[in-house]
């Protein structure tokens, strides 16, 4: 019964905490602002930091709570974990929109492989030096991908594991493109 338990992943992972934070708060759809994506970052900037850290706590939750829940099965905890990440980015219950993953995937990140996840943060002196969101997303995900890779040579995580490491991070750059654009055109924008 794998698959149900995948698929559950993908309902827990398709809550759209971004989505309902602004309906309850402000009776408003933060789709329509901003980024257009449900994440904490356009929360952030649409309803505030209280809204925001609501979001990060619920985002990071359903990614880490279904990985916590099944761990003793590695390739079905890396199943879960993706799953979680795709419902993030693709909620059945706002017709496939959503964020951008990088919460759910550190939150399932830091149950599958702590320091890989350890390394993502990294990401927050960058954002607060720069002040680009994105790029602190991005080199914080990219640094998780290569932790992830020394941890599975180093033979300290499981295959799946890295599995997960590797094609959660890329989903995440994936959908990150947008910005990447507008990073390299000078375009994005700053925080704050």
């Amino acid at each position: 019964m794998p698959w149900i338990v995948v698929s559950a992943a993908y309902f827990i992972g398709s809550i759209p905490w971004g989505f309902l934070v602004g309906k309850v708060t402000r009776n408003i759809d933060v789709r329509e602002y901003g980024s257009g994506k449900t994440g904490m970052t356009n929360v952030l900037r649409t309803i505030g930091i209280g809204g925001a850290v609501v979001v990060a706590c619920g985002d990071f939750a359903k990614g880490a709570v279904p990985v916590l829940l099944i761990k003793d099965s590695p390739s079905l905890a890396a199943a879960v974990a993706m799953s979680t990440l795709i419902g993030h980015n693709w909620s059945i219950f706002i017709k496939f929109h959503g964020g951008r993953g990088i919460l759910p995937g550190l939150g399932a990140l830091s149950i599958l492989a702590p320091w890989a996840s350890a390394a993502a943060l990294i990401g927050i002196p960058v954002i607060a030096f720069f002040r680009y969101v994105s790029l602190g997303s991005l080199v914080g995900t990219l640094s998780a991908m290569i932790v992830g890779a020394i941890l599975y040579l180093l033979g300290q995580i499981p295959t799946p594991y890295a599995l997960y490491s590797l094609a959660g991070g890329t989903l995440i750059v994936v959908q990150h493109r947008e910005n990447i654009r507008r990073l390299l055109k000078g375009t994005e924008l700053r925080l704050g």
